[in-house]
């Protein structure tokens, strides 16, 4: 198993520390001391704070992309595509925790890549708002609003790092089924 490089062991403490206490209130010299080194040290490492937040935010916001990108180009039901949106969630937020925070709490501090991130952000949207067209074309789902429809499901997803980073015991495949189930019944015109 590949061991962790010192960079990534910086934007691990650094996502730590920026959910613990928030972008803008953590120095370089606060990470440093987590790490227990000189704040001249870390520059050995990275260039700058906005660096660090820049590969947890633009990274996560990659996968997820790729990700919905993937499961809408799949040959699964518009059903089956929005449990595995779910799944993804989970799985990527059970994986970073930390990060999420920043993902969702943090993102306005991006600044050369603020524009990039929003065009990830934009995209995601939309890929999910095409699953939920299809279905509803499909007459998987209910024919209401898609915007409110990919509210309701974003919101719970998207807060997922809140409620997981308490759970010593999370098993993630189970939660990602319970979750499915709770987010796609509401949603789906089958009666089991």
């Amino acid at each position: 198993m590949k061991g962790i490089t010192r960079k990534e062991e910086i934007v691990k403490t650094a996502a730590k520390l920026f959910k613990e206490k928030g972008y803008s209130a953590v120095t370089m010299r606060d990470l440093a001391t987590a790490m227990g080194i000189k704040a001249a040290s870390l520059y050995n490492h990275i260039s700058s704070k906005q660096e660090i937040l820049k590969e947890i935010i633009i990274s996560l916001a990659e996968d997820f992309t790729e990700g919905i990108k993937n499961i809408e180009k799949s040959n699964l039901t518009s059903i089956k595509k929005i449990e595995a949106v779910v799944n993804l969630h989970v799985d990527i937020t059970s994986k970073n925790t930390d990060e999420m925070a920043s993902l969702n709490n943090d993102w306005v501090h991006l600044e050369e890549k603020l524009e990039y991130y929003l065009l990830l952000r934009s995209n995601y949207e939309d890929e999910f708002r095409n699953i939920i067209k299809k279905g509803i074309e499909n007459d998987e789902i209910v024919n209401e609003n898609i915007d409110v429809i990919l509210f309701s499901i974003l919101s719970t997803l998207r807060l997922l790092y809140l409620w997981i980073s308490k759970k010593e015991d999370l098993k993630p495949k189970e939660l990602s089924e319970q979750l499915s189930k709770i987010l796609v019944k509401g949603i789906n015109k089958e009666i089991n």
